[in-house]
């Protein structure tokens, strides 16, 4: 009798360990998510931020066109006096392919570049808040402004890297008229004749100065725009908050504040890549005065050139064109953040960064 109740206690024990151990591998993987879900969310993630950079973009190419004309056109020549003057010249002049000009590399620039955007600060936005909450022993604690800006910066530069020669050669083709010289014939014939003509490293011409810029401009971005958003939702200031949410309106203008203060922060920086990508490009000087008429064009770095423009030009050129990028950024940056959450939300991606 002994031996047996032995046997049975024996028999129960095992059964409860394989109970237990059933039940903790169950709650182990509870929160796994299988490699082709992640897959699937990372795709839907990805496509999220795509849509919302198209769609942004092409909603503004126009006043995009200007401002780019506006910071490369020669000051001995000018076509361009300001946003609409500008626009009614292009409309004149080109017609309405005129004023969309470049959109298609725009895009196809943009369209990967804000994916990656979205996603990397997305990931950035968690690995620095594991880091934060590991360092402050406080599991509940929540990314600072700051820490948004760091995430925000590091996506930016990921996304710029990554797209950058596609950033060069949207320049150039918006820059073009149907009197240069020098025609690229769209993206493909403009990436191999900068290859080929002036090598390889030209594909990345103003490259730092414009990683120096996306630091303040996305990092300011997200920053201002999710620290907005947090504090509107916790604060209810204005009684913008229904059923803990907010509107699309209240989202748009958070998106506008947050682009507005990005852009103007970092823009010298980006009149300085501007020009230096004309660098090297034979017709630059023809394809910029429109009439014939050769101005050197020759840069030796980034400090170079932003000795040169306010030398030559004033402080006030490296603002030029920031008027109708003002007028863009405010429609654009709302645009594109109002865009992605809602694309997400239509997908059933979750969007918490705590999670």
């Amino acid at each position: 009798m002994a031996s047996e109740d032995v046997k049975q206690r024996g028999e129960a024990a095992a059964v409860s360990t394989i109970v237990n151990l059933a039940e903790e591998a169950k709650a182990a993987t509870e929160g796994v998510k299988s490699p082709s879900h992640a897959l699937i969310s990372i795709s839907k993630s990805l496509a999220a931020g795509g849509i919302a950079g198209g769609v942004s973009r092409t909603a503004v190419a126009p006043l995009e066109r200007l401002k780019i004309l506006l910071q490369v056109q020669n000051p001995h020549s000018i076509k361009y006096n300001g946003t609409v003057q500008g626009l009614k010249y292009i409309w004149q002049t080109e017609g309405l392919r005129g004023l969309f000009k470049g959109n298609g590399t725009n895009c196809a620039r943009i369209v990967p570049n804000s994916a990656v955007k979205f996603f990397s600060y997305e990931q950035a936005s968690k690995g620095i808040l594991w880091l934060y909450r590991q360092q402050t022993g406080n599991e509940d604690a929540e990314l600072t402004p700051v820490l948004r800006l760091g995430a925000g910066a590091c996506a930016g530069i990921i996304a710029m890297s990554a797209t950058y020669p596609m950033d060069l050669v949207r320049g150039r083709l918006t820059v073009q008229t149907d009197k240069s010289p020098q025609q690229y014939r769209g993206i493909y014939h403009a990436l191999t004749t900068v290859f080929r003509e002036e090598g390889a490293r030209a594909l990345y011409k103003g490259w730092l100065p414009s990683v120096i810029g996306v630091i303040p401009y996305v990092g300011l971005n997200f920053a201002v725009y999710e620290s907005l958003k947090d504090y509107l939702v916790k604060e209810n200031p204005f009684g913008l908050v229904q059923d803990k949410e907010l509107s699309v309106t209240t989202r748009l203008a958070c998106g506008a504040v947050a682009g507005t203060i990005g852009q103007t922060v970092a823009y010298p920086l980006d009149v300085v890549r501007r020009r230096m990508q004309m660098v090297g490009w034979k017709d630059a000087s023809t394809v910029i005065t429109g009439d014939g008429k050769k101005v050197a064009l020759e840069y030796t770095g980034m400090v170079d050139a932003f000795r040169k423009t306010v030398r030559y030009e004033g402080f006030r050129a490296l603002y030029k064109g920031l008027v109708p990028n003002s007028v863009k950024v405010v429609p654009s940056i709302s645009i594109a953040f109002v865009t992605y959450e809602v694309v997400k939300d239509l997908l059933g991606v979750e969007m918490r960064i705590s999670d």
